[in-house]
């Protein structure tokens, strides 16, 4: 997520993953060091924003998971580059692990981590937005998965999917 896309927000998903009062992060390697993040990721052409969160978390975690809700929409400048973000972060079921399967490039593991932990660990975050998604889901901010419409076509013809 450190890319400056043609100086325009780059559109992104992340998944709030939650199993027995833990939650599904990532430890992954940036320029900065080990940094924790929600499996999250850039949305690619032709990809539904819940298609694209499903995607991310299973290459970065070998979860396959199931979204039931959107947390939120959130904006946020990077303080190093100006780089913007547009992240769609979504509240996620999970289903099974596929243990064998290998991980992104950058992503050192993924981990089930207590909400007191992520605290204790606020200075290892990839960005403000770690917290921030887990806490609005905390909160229990919903919003129906089908709030962001797909529209397919021109003019006339459009289909909403």
């Amino acid at each position: 997520m450190s890319e400056l896309r043609n100086g325009r927000p780059a559109v992104t998903v992340a998944t709030i993953v939650e199993r027995d009062g833990a939650f599904l992060l990532v430890e992954e390697e940036t320029r900065f060091g080990r940094r924790l993040n929600q499996p999250a990721g850039h949305l690619e052409s032709g990809e539904s924003l819940p298609a694209a969160a499903v995607r991310e978390t299973l290459e970065e975690t070998a979860w396959q998971v199931e979204p039931t809700a959107l947390v939120g929409v959130y904006r946020w400048e990077a303080p190093d580059n100006g780089a913007t973000f547009v992240r769609f972060a979504y509240a996620a079921t999970p289903l099974h692990a596929e243990p064998e399967r290998t991980l992104d490039e950058g992503i050192v593991d993924a981990l089930w981590v207590p909400y007191d932990e992520i605290l204790a660990r606020r200075d290892e975050h990839r960005s403000p937005l770690v917290l921030r998604c887990i806490d609005d889901y905390r909160a229990g901010l919903r919003w129906p998965l089908d709030l962001v419409q797909d529209v397919v076509g021109e003019g006339a013809g459009v289909l909403i999917r």
